[in-house]
């Protein structure tokens, strides 16, 4: 050991000659949230893709299994057009069947004005706008240019701030883009900013196609925290190459105390070929419970609420901790 108390730093030799520094674990663990506020996607993001349309029913008992679960904010579906996304076509009808419990949002995304006003019609208290830091992906996705985009989100803040509906902002492929490849960190720190210049609460920075590494995802984080407050920034990480946990990790080491996750690590990306769903619900709460960091989630009761929505899929659940205790 070098150094004194949290300056510690233990040198171990490894392999012929190479020297790796490692910190004493109570300094390192010190650097950690003591809780983390998990955004559960999975009603909407995680159903949204499904090619057989899921009844408004199970939705709306998915959602309340969440919500007796502990999660305080569940993304419960999308007001966009049914001709675009079959899936949420039922986006009142949930809205008007779930048990609202005290204390949990249930916000949903809003693409355009005319989505925000039939969302606070239907009783949304929260709504969510969807931007990207790739040119080609937002054309492909929303069909105009990131700028053009931003344009039109700003309608929806206006609005919003109007009716006190608070508005979060997503930025996709921050980390890899399946038509341009890797994204300028740069980029990604102008798109956040822009969100939330224009009032947006809370930014979540999206692996859409879970091509980051712990490495991409520190340069990433560091480029947008220089534009908007840590406190103000969630993670939203894909798993398609297994690395969805260790980026939230370093996320969480850089202060980040919000993450984006989906039961039963349910959903994809329509516009990524290959690309796996979020990161599971399960896993991140296994996990953040394990460095001892609070989330006021009943894993018993998650995990039934993905075998729930397994069975009505009749899928397998994504979650490693599900398939490991045999719930399923």
């Amino acid at each position: 050991w070098h150094g004194s108390g949290e300056d510690r730093v233990k040198v171990v030799e490894w392999g012929s000659g190479f020297l790796m520094s490692v910190q004493d674990g109570a300094s390192a663990g010190k650097t950690l949230p003591e809780r983390v506020k998990i955004v559960e996607v999975g009603p909407r993001d995680g159903l949204q893709n499904e090619k057989t349309v899921v009844p408004s029913e199970v939705k709306i008992h998915l959602i309340d299994m969440l919500s007796e679960a502990g999660l305080s904010v569940i993304e419960a579906t999308s007001f966009v057009s049914p001709k675009w996304v079959p899936q949420m076509a039922d986006q009142v009808e949930v809205m008007m069947g779930i048990h609202r419990r005290p204390g949990v949002s249930y916000p949903v995304l809003t693409p355009n004005l005319k989505g925000f006003l039939a969302a606070v019609k239907a009783g949304a208290a929260e709504v969510a706008i969807f931007g990207a830091a790739s040119e080609l992906f937002s054309k492909k996705n929303i069909n105009c240019s990131v700028d053009e985009s931003l344009q039109r989100f700003e309608e929806v803040t206006k609005a919003a701030k109007e009716a006190g509906v608070p508005v979060r902002g997503y930025v996709s492929c921050v980390l890899g883009c399946p038509y341009e490849g890797k994204v300028s960190p740069d980029k990604v720190a102008q798109v956040a900013k822009r969100l939330y210049s224009m009032g947006c609460y809370e930014i979540s920075l999206g692996d859409t196609i879970g091509v980051g590494t712990p490495g991409g995802m520190t340069e990433m984080l560091q480029a947008v925290s220089r534009e908007v407050p840590v406190n103000a920034l969630a993670v939203h990480c894909h798993d398609t190459y297994g690395q969805a946990l260790a980026n939230i990790l370093i996320a969480l080491q850089m202060g980040i105390s919000v993450v984006d996750s989906s039961v039963a690590g349910l959903g994809g990306c329509p516009y990524a070929q290959g690309a796996s769903g979020n990161v599971a619900t399960e896993d991140v709460v296994y996990m953040l419970h394990g460095l001892g960091i609070q989330t006021g989630v009943d894993l018993p009761k998650l995990m039934d609420a993905g075998a729930f929505i397994c069975r009505s899929l009749n899928k397998k659940t994504s979650s490693k901790v599900a398939q490991a205790t045999c719930k399923l």
